[in-house]
């Protein structure tokens, strides 16, 4: 007698084709889901990839020392509110908050060429001229301030043209550094410029007079 063992995987066999002849609806749902469930895997994978690209790509930007062009911008508009703030409290003679917007060893460069102010000297001068209510107004001119923000974020620099109600168009020039995370004036320079056609009688005038700026005796 033969052993039953050897026709198990026959019958096995066709009691599947059995139940598939007699579920072929059941059979294709079960098809169908498993067509699904296997789009949606794949669907799944190819988005895990695009993150995991994205997610690289970004820890390579801040892992890269040159800020991204978004950090850059957010810098300059830092930058420009410091600028701001420091004209109109100029304007208002507001000592306390002119000052909080410089760094601890800034220097101010006047217009003359004496006037060189490491920090500690302007805020004598300026302060006792806030005192008497009185500061200085300076209107930046539309669209004529220019500024750039090194790679690493650290050191900010501009420039722009104000305008002044006794000088006319002045030159404003300068440095901000990050001091505890803040942007700080380090450097400030105003200038007048002097039209071209105008310099040589300029120059002549300034001839006349000490190199510190003193007139010649």
């Amino acid at each position: 007698m033969a052993d039953p063992s050897f026709d198990r995987p026959t019958t096995v066999w066709s009691v599947l084709q059995a139940f598939a002849r007699r579920n072929k609806s059941l059979v294709i749902f079960a098809t169908g889901l498993n067509l699904v469930l296997l789009t949606g895997i794949v669907i799944a994978s190819i988005a895990a990839s695009r993150m995991q690209r994205e997610a690289d790509r970004l820890r390579a930007a801040l892992a890269d020392p040159a800020p991204a062009r978004v950090t850059r911008g957010v810098s300059e508009e830092a930058v420009t509110l410091v600028l701001d703030e420091l004209h109109d409290a100029a304007s208002k003679a507001d000592g306390k908050r002119y000052f909080a917007l410089f760094a601890p060893d800034a220097v101010f460069l006047g217009t003359d060429a004496t006037e060189r102010w490491p920090i500690g000297e302007f805020r004598r001068y300026a302060q006792a001229r806030f005192d008497t209510g009185t500061g200085w107004t300076y209107m930046l001119v539309k669209d004529k301030r220019f500024i750039s923000v090194s790679q690493d974020g650290s050191i900010a620099w501009f420039d722009e043209l104000l305008q002044n109600a006794k000088y006319g168009v002045c030159r404003g020039t300068g440095v901000l550094r990050r001091v505890d995370g803040q942007w700080k004036i380090a450097q400030y320079n105003l200038t007048i410029p002097i039209p071209n056609e105008l310099a040589l009688e300029v120059v002549g005038m300034i001839r006349g007079r000490d190199p510190d700026g003193a007139p010649s005796r």
